[in-house]
């Protein structure tokens, strides 16, 4: 009997610092840790908190009856300077464009997402502030 809420990831060190990584049977991606063949671990967090993010964000505004034309995401990580290296601070911004979009939607979304819904974002450890900007675009 297999768990559904159960994930696995697999990787396979190349060289170096590099690893090929997947889900068992899924596409694989480069992680490496020096940042030459893929993106690091720490930068794959802030893409895995986008990515998730943007996903929720797409799917409510859909349920808003809201056309997307353009979605952009950008995260940026605040580390700190000594070991333990960890994110101190992660702001994510949002530019968005669409048909029947306004900006409370969007912000709506976003609020929805990152406090509700994303489970990478929600997986990170609650003293990290989160902070937000949402843009819309006519």
């Amino acid at each position: 009997m297999t768990d559904p809420a159960l994930r696995f990831g697999h990787l396979d060190w190349t060289s170096g610092m590099s690893f090929t990584a997947s889900a068992p049977g899924g596409p694989t991606i480069i992680i490496d840790g020096k940042n030459n063949e893929g993106p690091g671990p720490m930068v794959g967090l802030l893409l895995a908190a986008g990515a998730c993010s943007g996903s929720d964000v797409v799917s409510i505004l859909e349920k808003m009856q809201v056309t997307l034309r353009s979605f952009t995401i950008d995260v940026t990580g605040k580390r700190n300077e000594e070991h333990p290296r960890r994110y101190n601070a992660v702001t994510l911004t949002f530019r968005l464009s669409g048909e029947g979009l306004t900006q409370a939607k969007a912000d709506r979304a976003v609020e929805l997402s990152v406090t509700k819904y994303c489970s990478v974002v929600l997986s990170l450890n609650p003293d990290i502030p989160i902070t937000t900007e949402v843009i819309v675009h006519e």
